[in-house]
This record gives C-alpha cells, structure tokens and sequence, in this order.
C-alpha cells in the first residue's frame, strides 16, 4: 500500500480515545529543512478537553498556551514542558472542542541518522525516540510548529498499511497526571507491540 496521509477528517472525529488508539501502527512524519524524518507510532495518550481533569484545557481553560487546542482538528499543539522538552500533540474534533493526543513514543524507521544528529546521541532503534521529549527532539519539532497544519508538507502522519490487532495493543493510565485525581485513572494511553511490526 502506498503511504496515505491522513486528511483532516480522519482527526475531527468526535472521539478522542478511539481516535488515540487508531493512531498507533501509523507514522509520524516531518520534512524540517528539506530532511525526511519519521517513525511508528509506539504510544498515544488521549486527552478529553474540558471535561477531562488531566487536560490543558480542563474546565474550558483559554491560555496563550491553549488556544492552539480550540481551533479545528488537523494541527499539531507543541508545548514546553520542564522548560526544556517539546512535546507533540494532535489537536483532535471540532473548532472550540479542545480534545488532543500526544505522542509519546515512535520507532524510528526514516532519516535516523539525522536523528541522531539532532539528539546528539548515537543510539539506534527505540531507545532513540521511546519519549515524547526525545521524539520531538529527533524529529526536529519545537514549539516553533505550534499550530501546523497535518495536512501540509512539514508535520503529518500517514497510513502505510499496517493492520493492528487488537492482541498487540495494551491499554492503560496516562502517565504524570497524579493531579487529575480521579480522571488520572483513565484508561486513555495505548501502546502498542511494536516488535511484530518491525522486519
């Protein structure tokens, strides 16, 4: 199958968990400078705007930092994190419903040596990008990209064939939101065994 790019259809659907799950098996893609970068995507986490306690958005929250999540799915909301990482999320739904995922693991599979130029580290395979901050670092994405549309030529991921099964994906709690109290017992990441997957 050749590589379809998902359209902006694929990410305005209305539920965000499901959405986070079908993502897996799928590749995160970049072209930063003319250079091709990309992945598998490994693991998601699902975040449920303002109902969800674990969101950036909670409570209908509008920020400098979250206007990004209240516009209309099919952009990407990258955001400092520590001051120091730049994480990755899929702005998901419609306009003014701020649902997101972010990406928080992918196998390097396209231009790993410039990500390991980018990561200053000469490690291959997923150790190289099994973190949301070091995939973001990998692939060259910085809060610079806040706001990008998936559907152009600089961030996007595309579908490339790979069929999941329901066996190879393990479902879990979201990882750092001790603070969402209840909402941080979520079964909303999803990670997938990417072994079967990689030839």
């Amino acid at each position: 199958m050749s590589p379809s790019k998902l359209t902006a259809h694929y990410y305005q659907q209305p539920d965000v968990v499901p959405l986070a799950r079908s993502l897996l098996g799928k590749y995160l893609m970049t072209n930063i400078r003319d250079v091709l970068t990309g992945g598998i995507i490994t693991e998601t986490e699902a975040y449920e705007g303002i109902t969800d306690k674990a969101s950036h958005a909670y409570n209908g929250l509008h920020s400098r930092r979250t206007e990004t999540m209240y516009r209309e799915g099919g952009i990407c909301y990258v955001y400092l994190c520590y001051g120091m990482h730049h994480l990755f999320n899929v702005v998901t739904n419609k306009e003014n419903i701020p649902h997101a995922v972010l990406i928080r693991g992918i196998f390097p599979r396209i231009g790993t040596e410039e990500m390991q130029k980018r990561t200053g580290k000469l490690i291959s395979g997923y150790e190289l990008t099994n973190g949301p901050g070091k995939l973001s670092k990998a692939l060259g994405i910085t809060v610079k990209r806040n706001g990008t549309s998936l559907t152009g030529n600089t961030i996007w991921i595309e579908d490339r064939g790979i069929k999941i099964q329901d066996s190879n994906i393990d479902t879990s709690t979201r990882i750092g939101v001790g603070y969402a109290g209840e909402d941080a017992l979520l079964p909303y990441r999803f990670t997938l065994n990417y072994k079967n997957y990689i030839k």
